[in-house]
Parts: structure tokens; sequence; C-alpha cells
């Protein structure tokens, strides 16, 4: 789960947020994240754990440093601690099923590209999914769909990653998803 550091300026993310989290634990689905204790990421894991459900962490040495895990440490069935980001990000994508990126910032948005990304090169066979919440990846679904059709993307891999606000639809598409073919530069 990709998520933010900061809650939005909107009560509909932190409500969204908590309807995941209660989803995860109904479906016994176990939270790997960012091993935050604020923002979104700290109501994601904080609820999970709330409702009874499995909660991983994958945090950096530099995270820990500032105090950015979660308080309820203890809770949490482990805490991974990598010695950067990009161990961090290959470390989540190693241990997880499936890539879902709430709303968030920069690093969210960068983390969960670079998970669908690394899903077209082979690397990462998990379904990638934009929790769509309040329309907020609509202009990057946008830019999507102008990547295909400009010819940067396949369209048969524009269908391998979803934005969507409907859990249903998520649970659906990450359930019956088969990774992308891994390209081949003949």
């Amino acid at each position: 789960m990709y998520c933010g550091a900061s809650t939005g300026d909107s009560e509909v993310y932190i409500n969204a947020t908590k309807k995941l989290a209660s989803w995860l634990v109904e479906h016994d689905l176990q939270l790997i994240y960012g091993g935050g204790g604020v923002g979104l990421m700290g109501i994601l894991s904080d609820q999970v754990l709330s409702e009874g459900g499995k909660v991983h962490g994958v945090t950096t040495k530099q995270l820990v440093a500032r105090g950015a895990e979660s308080p309820r440490l203890k809770e949490l069935s482990d805490l991974t601690v990598t010695d950067n980001m990009s161990a961090r990000k290959a470390e989540m994508m190693n241990i997880s099923n499936g890539c879902i990126a709430l709303p968030g910032g920069i690093g969210t948005l960068e983390e969960i590209t670079q998970a669908f990304s690394w899903a077209r090169l082979g690397d990462n066979p998990n379904p990638c999914v934009f929790y769509n919440v309040n329309g907020y990846y609509d202009p990057l679904a946008e830019m999507f769909d102008k990547m295909t059709s400009e010819g940067f993307l396949t369209a048969e891999d524009r269908k391998k990653v979803l934005f969507s606000d409907s859990l249903d639809e998520i649970y659906k598409f990450m359930s019956t998803y088969e990774p992308p073919r891994v390209r081949e530069y003949k």
C-alpha cells in the first residue's frame, strides 16, 4: 500500500482510508506499507490493527531516525528497516501480492508508477491500482490514456493498471490479474 504521510485537506480521504482498512481486514488481506505513523499511512495501519488485521511495515533507517515509524510498533506483525528508499520499495514489492496507491504526494506517485513500470519489465508480478478517491487520480488516468493514444504505452499494458474508487472493482481486478508480457527488444 502506498499512501501519503499527510491526510490531505478533505475528510473524504480519511474516510476512504478507513474504508480501505476495513476492506483489507474483511477480505483477510495483510497490509504491507511504509511503516509510518503519520498521515494516511498512520490512519490506515491504525485502523487495520484496531480491527484485528495484520500489518507489516517497511521503512528506512533515515525515517526511523526522524521518528516517522508507527507508534504502535509492538502491534505490527513485523517492521523491516532498510538502508534507503530504493531498498524499501524493492522489499515492499517483494513481499506483497498487490500494489494500491491511496491519494498522496509525489512519493506515493513515484512508488506506484515505479511498481507499474517494473511490472512491464517483468520485475513486479503484482497488480497496480490507483484507489481513485474523489477523482484524485483522474488527471493521471488521462495521462496514461494519452500515453496510449500517442504510442508510448500499449493498449494491452494500459489495461494492466486500474484507476477506480470501487473496492469491489479493485478486488476483482487484483484477483484476476495476469502480469503484462515482458517487453522484448529484438
